[in-house]
């Protein structure tokens, strides 16, 4: 077992969240405003949106965890791309959706690359980066040996 098939993120406003996802890019066949589950189809992962509240029970009903409520939660996501255009093209589109440029793109020395950070609807970091020297598989992964 070595993969990770779905993440959830919890969100506080499920309409907002869906529009903001689809108005990014992220593409689901669902076509309700406000569904109590959303899935998005990724290349090799998918992303389920599903109410914060409802995910604390599911964890544990009689005692759900407690919500964070602001803060960084030490967790971030990331979309790779293939050329640094499109780090800049996603986020006008993460800007014009109503996302939250958290660090604008730049160079990164460290790794030779160009990224950035934005937080979603909901407070979530993502990371959006280039690498000169990255390669992608057939699924369009990020290979890294």
């Amino acid at each position: 077992m070595n993969r990770i098939n779905l993440i959830c993120l919890g969100v506080k406003d499920m309409a907002k969240s869906l529009a903001f996802y689809k108005e990014i890019g992220f593409q689901t066949l669902g076509q309700e405003k406000n569904p109590p589950i959303v899935f998005f189809d990724n290349e090799g992962t998918k992303l389920e949106l599903y109410p914060l509240a409802e995910l604390a029970k599911d964890i544990n009903e009689v005692s759900p965890p407690e919500l964070q409520t602001s803060g960084f939660s030490g967790i971030t996501l990331a979309i790779n791309t293939r050329s640094k255009n499109e780090v800049d093209e996603l986020f006008s589109k993460i800007e014009a959706a109503g996302g939250t440029i958290a660090k604008a793109p730049e160079q990164n020395r460290l790794w030779d690359g160009y990224s950035g950070y934005f937080t979603d609807p909901n407070g979530y970091y993502w990371e959006v980066a280039y690498g000169k020297n990255w390669q992608f598989d057939d699924n369009n992964m990020l290979i890294i040996d």
